[in-house]
């Protein structure tokens, strides 16, 4: 059986996260794996998640299945967190899915149900699961233009340019908020461009909403999604509550499928069901309770926007820091776009010889297109951080 079989390619960051594990230097400075770190370096459970939890613990009675669209209640929570209503509900249908790739996961399946073997256009760079994901519903991927690496900004022009030529057979994947890997945004005159262009192509958009609140803010990173939903009649929406609550490991995410009116939901449902029974059966419940609790408790909701308003000034805080240094110690400007960006991933445009050396030579991981997570930067070594970079440089 298996002689037939070649080792398969491992995930990068994976194997980088292995590297940095074995590494017995002391000192070393893990920009890999995109987890959130507090100031000790430490991925920390939210005191609102340890609240919701105990509760949870103390009134929950049983385990049983709670059925294959999941848990509904925080399905209807994460809709209203991240819709804002925007959407007519009876057009609105989800299913749990294990984290934000499970939900991806499980939208793939149906759009290549919808247009077997259909083109799925994906942003230039994106996160390095996108593709392969694509390809093993079956889907063809294609890159837009995204990124400009000489400006460090979005190439929106070149971006639109391409989203135009789309056909009603295409879908295209967007960036919720926060881009990964990049970090750089579209603003929301560039979201209403390309809700028009949606409309005009009949292009079908699929919205990877892994970062709401790590941006701009939970209303200001709304923008996008809010806007391309409910500019066109049909969409879907892949929502991951990893990193926004911290938790990772629970693997609690959303798929949201939004058709043009509740007959055609309730297909998109159905086929939804279809693949998580297919697949998993069931979905996980125990990070989404955790949310659902959090959401529809007043106090415990007030106290986890205060933590993630926490997580996110401190993650732009750092990006100034290094900024800032990199600058004073270079008298250049070339690394300034680190502040300008948001969320958690900046992409410095080192080439790879210059991330073997940080490696190597400094114990400084990063992945090899030189994709830093902000939030892994120690505050306290940003000075030392910048020196080992330019060093690295010249």
């Amino acid at each position: 059986m298996f002689e037939t079989l070649k080792k398969a390619t491992l995930d990068k960051i994976f194997v980088l996260m292995a590297e940095y594990a074995a590494d017995p230097r002391e000192g070393k400075i893990d920009l890999g794996v995109g987890v959130y770190k507090d100031d000790k370096g430490i991925t920390p459970i939210m005191t609102s998640v340890k609240k919701a939890e105990q509760k949870m613990l103390e009134s929950a009675k049983t385990k049983v299945y709670k059925g294959v669209v999941g848990n509904k209640e925080f399905s209807a929570a994460i809709v209203d967190l991240a819709l804002g209503g925007v959407v007519e509900a009876s057009r609105i249908r989800c299913v749990n899915g294990a984290g934000g790739t499970g939900a991806l996961s499980i939208l793939m399946n149906v759009i290549s149900r919808a247009r077997p073997g259909g083109r799925i256009f994906i942003s230039d760079p994106s996160w390095p699961n996108h593709w392969p994901m694509a390809e093993l519903v079956g889907l063809k991927p294609h890159y837009y233009p995204y990124f400009d690496a000489k400006t460090r900004k979005v190439d929106f022009p070149a971006m639109l340019a391409v989203l135009d030529t789309l056909t009603a057979d295409d879908t295209v994947l967007l960036h919720g908020c926060c881009h990964n890997p990049t970090g750089a945004n579209l603003t929301p005159a560039q979201w209403d461009d390309v809700a028009a262009s949606l409309q005009k192509t009949g292009a079908f958009p699929l919205v990877d909403l892994a970062y709401l609140g790590f941006g701009d803010g939970l209303e200001a990173d709304a923008y996008g999604v809010r806007k391309i939903v409910s500019s066109v009649p049909e969409s879907m929406v892949a929502f991951s509550a990893s990193k926004n609550f911290g938790l990772y490991r629970e693997r609690a995410g959303v798929a949201i499928g939004i058709a043009k009116d509740g007959a055609s939901a309730d297909v998109v449902s159905s086929q939804m069901q279809n693949v998580i029974r297919a697949t998993i059966s069931q979905t996980p419940d125990h990070g989404a309770e955790i949310v659902r609790i959090i959401l529809e408790d007043k106090d415990l909701r007030a106290e986890w926007e205060a933590e993630l308003n926490e997580m996110r000034g401190r993650m732009q805080r750092l990006r100034v820091k290094l900024a800032e240094a990199i600058r004073q110690k270079s008298n250049s400007k070339d690394f300034d776009f680190i502040a300008e960006h948001s969320g958690m991933f900046s992409l410095l445009g080192l080439p790879e010889d210059v991330v073997s050396k940080l490696k190597l030579d400094d114990a400084v991981y990063m992945i090899n297109d030189s994709r830093i997570n902000v939030a892994g930067i120690p505050e306290d070594r940003i000075g030392e951080l910048a020196d080992k970079m330019l060093a690295a440089i010249r």
